[in-house]
């Protein structure tokens, strides 16, 4: 799903609007090392290959003729897919609690996607492109195949759009804090020092983006690499509860 999110306000229109970017990216093709099927021989020319900058979202004459809605890597050990959970009684659940007039906060989405067991989510890093992402992504593709990441994800060029590209890394329980701690240690350790944004696919699958109607954040955690700290780590902090994780 597209994580194209930040904490800026901006009109519903614009919730909508990412809400049919999400879904067109997710519906055109992928382009994807798959390191249970391919061998790790062929990488290298393959990021080489697609690298981000270097793939048109919508295609491009002398690049990719075709639409890409993402470029992915799963490495040996990646689970086959992520657990969606029941996704469509998700939706389900929350037009029954728009309908009712209860309150909307963090606490009871968090509830909706417990009893629907949808607790996945990840952690997003923007980016400018050319060197930039294209360093990174290399980075986080190569941990995944090396197994210290899940799986990865990245959103190709789109020059008609002045959006970063966005890098996401997988993980299993939004709720699970000492999970989301792990990840962004994973993340960190192959070099990785922008800020990070976590988001639950519970938010995702229910349309809450930046500037929705009920001022939710919609990234739940943030993380920040303190370069002045010795030794040298990330501060997680909850968006929920303005707490510090780390």
């Amino acid at each position: 799903m597209s994580d194209h999110d930040d904490d800026g306000s901006e009109p519903f229109l614009a919730q909508r609007d990412l809400a049919a970017e999400a879904m067109a990216a997710d519906m055109d093709p992928w382009v994807i090392f798959d390191g249970r099927k391919t061998p790790r021989a062929e990488f290298d020319d393959w990021l080489d290959s697609n690298r981000p900058s270097r793939v048109f979202r919508h295609g491009e004459l002398d690049h990719n003729a075709e639409p890409v809605g993402w470029i992915a890597v799963y490495g040996p050990a990646s689970s086959p897919a992520p657990q969606r959970g029941d996704a469509e009684g998700l939706q389900e659940d929350w037009e029954r609690l728009l309908s009712s007039g209860r309150l909307v906060t963090f606490e009871t989405v968090k509830e909706l996607a417990l009893n629907r067991r949808v607790l996945s989510g990840k952690w997003l890093m923007h980016l400018d492109t050319g060197f930039k992402v294209d360093h990174a992504w290399g980075s986080i593709a190569r941990a995944v195949l090396d197994g210290r990441v899940p799986a990865a994800k990245v959103s190709p060029y789109c020059p008609s759009s002045d959006a970063k590209h966005v890098i996401c890394v997988p993980g299993d329980n939004f709720t699970d804090e000492s999970q989301v701690v792990r990840l962004d240690a994973a993340i960190r350790a192959v070099g990785i020092k922008c800020p990070l944004s976590y988001k639950p696919d519970a938010y995702t699958y229910l349309g809450l983006y930046r500037g929705n109607r009920w001022k939710l954040c919609p990234t739940i955690y943030e993380s920040r690499y303190d370069l002045e700290c010795i030794p040298r780590r990330s501060r997680i902090t909850s968006k929920v509860t303005m707490t510090e994780l780390t």
